[in-house]
């Protein structure tokens, strides 16, 4: 532990040429593990430690906090009073004069703000047609529109209100303006709609073409166009400044007195000189930053989340360029913030696509993938998405089994699904595709639980269990057409249950070899059809009987010796299919070597007449026959190439082999 705290206290200390020589020292899984704990404990000591520590100095922490916070409100009080006075000395200094300065500025800056709206209308604003030159410009801004019974949302539209004209365009796919209408701001007049559960911030304006409802995303901007509109109203009359002069004018606040213009912030009449107002005016940065933080709020409401991704990636770009402008910090925090609202909101909506069908899941997660996918979140979408899966996974396997479905089938397609739809989405990211092996392994090793503990049961036939894992092993091997291997996995999930399975089988069928007493007679079927019959099944067995068949309904072996022959080929093609795992082979051929020698092993019954001759032909068939048979059906079947039953083969070639009987030479019959 004391070579490892040296190691972390180091300067030089870098984790991944640690990582790197730690996987290269350790050998397997468990000495990472060890290797882990140690860091666990080393981890826990530091952190008691400095716990210590701030218990011991807790009292000076909270002293020295009340005297900086004492200091900073003194600053503070320190600052307010300069200001004023700078205030009162500049009022005094300066008189009059500034005042018309400023007023000359004010209307320059007016004109130019007139010029760059109307080209920015004309540049902007598609299949518009009309002349803005000479038009005073007050507002603009984006509104959502209503339906008139229901209040729901129709479409995106953006207002650019002049003295004499409102322009509405509606607001495309693509981020687009598309020219809809304009009205004379004389000829409509503005509602203001209370708010209701239903809708809030909406203004209904009546329009000669009949009444529209406008919804605004906040409060302060409803009051901002009725006022807005109120005075492009009222612009002619009695009282108001020409065309050509600044900006109109909103009513008195108490903070304010003349705003110029809503598109700006309202400017400060303390003596301050118009020139550093004008160049504070010019450091606001771009108008669609102003709303940025608004619009990205709507759109996601309105599950617009591709277009909310764009709007944040470009203020994140135009930050990396430019941190000139006003609360550029501030600004900064806020994306930031919004990008980890929108980031909770599409892993919210992600956790939300489990369903019972796996496409409609896969479906329905592919949009917020996507979008996580270019945010940089990938890591956080694989792992949602592969939650989602599993649920989807395993609710599909509980129907199976309840319809009495195949369900070896069903999983490794399901699971053959996600990797091809999970690889499209994060193709380009290495980490996602190691959460992606291990998944499977997960999932892979669930399957195998639920096949043990359903399917591979304690008393199961032989042949059911060669049928189930044939069943799984075929769809597992065609995983590799995607680069996806768990053969090796599956066969170590599989191997002991097996194992223990085929002991059971063999002991099993090793207690009806003899059950039976025979007669030791050639077998009597008694009709021609059931013979022919009897063949047939030996030829789809891969096995020629027509030698042994005499007469018309005999077959020249006893029955026991033929029900045998049927059962053991049954047997040996059931195991081979399981020898096709080179773990499970000993097993399935010590069980068929073991049936034979059983067989072999049965005798007459004692004191029953039986022709010797006839017992040892039915044995030299088990031998000669029967096994070389199953050995080729077995090693066509598994693929290996069946060492113990050729030992056993060869073994019992020289123990039945004829022996001819010993003679004494010396001795004869008559002595």
């Amino acid at each position: 532990m004391g070579e490892l705290m040296k190691e972390f206290d180091s300067i030089n200390f870098s984790v991944d040429k640690y990582t790197k020589q730690l996987v290269k020292e350790c050998v397997g899984g468990a000495d990472l593990q060890k290797c882990k704990k140690e860091i666990h404990t080393y981890r826990d000591q530091t952190s008691s430690t400095l716990k210590k520590s701030v218990y011991a100095n807790y009292m000076q922490f909270i002293e020295t906090a009340k005297e900086i916070s004492h200091l900073e409100s003194e600053m503070t009080q320190m600052s307010l009073l300069l200001q004023e006075q700078h205030n009162i000395l500049s009022c005094l200094t300066d008189g009059k004069g500034v005042s018309t300065q400023r007023e000359k500025d004010i209307e320059t800056l007016q004109e130019n703000e007139n010029t760059h709206a109307t080209r920015v209308i004309k540049e902007m604003v598609q299949n518009f047609t009309g002349k803005l030159e000479g038009k005073t410009f007050l507002y603009e801004g984006a509104l959502m529109e209503l339906d008139n019974n229901d209040y729901r949302p129709i479409q995106r539209v953006f207002f650019f209100l002049f003295n004499d004209v409102l322009i509405i365009c509606k607001v495309k796919h693509d981020k687009k303006l598309e020219y809809v209408v304009d009205y004379d701001p004389k000829k409509i007049a503005v509602i203001n709609i209370k708010d209701l559960d239903g809708v809030k911030n909406a203004i209904n304006i009546i329009t000669p073409d009949g009444s529209k409802i406008f919804q605004s995303i906040t409060a302060a901007g409803k009051k901002e166009w009725i006022e807005q509109l109120e005075v492009a109203f009222r612009w002619d009359q009695p009282g108001q400044k020409s065309k050509k002069g600044p900006a109109p004018q909103p009513p008195k606040r108490k903070s304010q007195e003349t705003p110029i213009s809503n598109k700006h912030p309202s400017i400060d009449l303390s003596p301050y000189s118009a020139q550093t107002q004008i160049k504070a005016a010019e450091n606001f940065g771009p108008e669609w930053i102003s709303t940025a933080n608004e619009e990205v709020q709507t759109l996601i409401a309105q599950r617009h989340f591709e277009d909310a991704e764009c709007l944040i990636k470009r203020c994140q770009e135009y930050l990396a360029q430019d941190k000139t402008f006003v609360n550029a910090l501030e600004f900064e925090e806020r994306v930031r913030q919004l990008e980890k609202q929108l980031m909770d909101v599409l892993l919210k909506e992600l956790s939300k696509c489990h369903a019972r069908n796996l496409q409609v899941a896969l479906r329905s997660s592919r949009r917020c993938s996507q979008i996580l996918v270019n945010m940089g979140k990938a890591r956080q979408a694989c792992g949602t998405v592969l939650k989602v899966c599993s649920i989807a996974l395993r609710t599909a396997q509980r129907e199976a089994r309840r319809n009495n479905s195949e369900i070896s089938e069903l999983f490794f397609c399901d699971l053959a699904q996600v990797a091809c739809d999970f690889i499209n989405v994060f193709e380009n990211q290495p980490a996602c595709v190691s959460a992606l092996v291990v998944w499977c392994n997960a999932e892979l090793q669930y399957f195998a639980n639920q096949l043990k503990k359903h399917y591979l049961t304690k008393g199961s036939h032989l042949e059911a269990i060669a049928k189930c894992v044939e069943g799984v092993r075929n769809p597992c091997a065609k995983l590799t057409e995607i680069g996806l291997d768990l053969s090796y996995h599956l066969e170590g999930l599989l191997r002991a249950d097996l194992d223990e399975l085929i002991r059971e089988s063999r002991t099993r069928l090793l207690e009806t070899i003899g059950r039976t007493e025979d007669v030791w007679q050639p077998y009597n079927l008694h009709t021609k059809t059931n013979l022919k019959r009897l063949l047939m099944e030996f030829d789809n067995l891969g096995m020629d009987m027509r030698a042994h068949a005499t007469g018309d309904t005999w077959i020249n072996l006893t029955q026991s010796t033929v029900n045998f022959t049927r059962h053991f080929l049954q047997v040996v093609n059931h195991c081979a299919y399981l020898s096709k795992s080179e773990a499970l082979s000993p097993s399935c051929q010590i069980l068929l070597s073991d049936l034979l020698q059983a067989q072999l092993a049965v005798k007459p019954t004692t004191g029953l007449s039986v022709d010797p001759n006839f017992v040892v032909k039915n044995k030299q068939f088990l031998v000669e026959e029967l096994l070389p048979v199953a050995l080729n059906k077995f090693r066509e079947i598994s693929g290996n190439g069946g060492e113990l039953l050729s030992t056993l083969q060869q073994q019992m070639r020289k123990q039945h082999a004829p022996i001819p009987k010993r003679r004494n030479v010396y001795q004869t019959d008559v002595f």
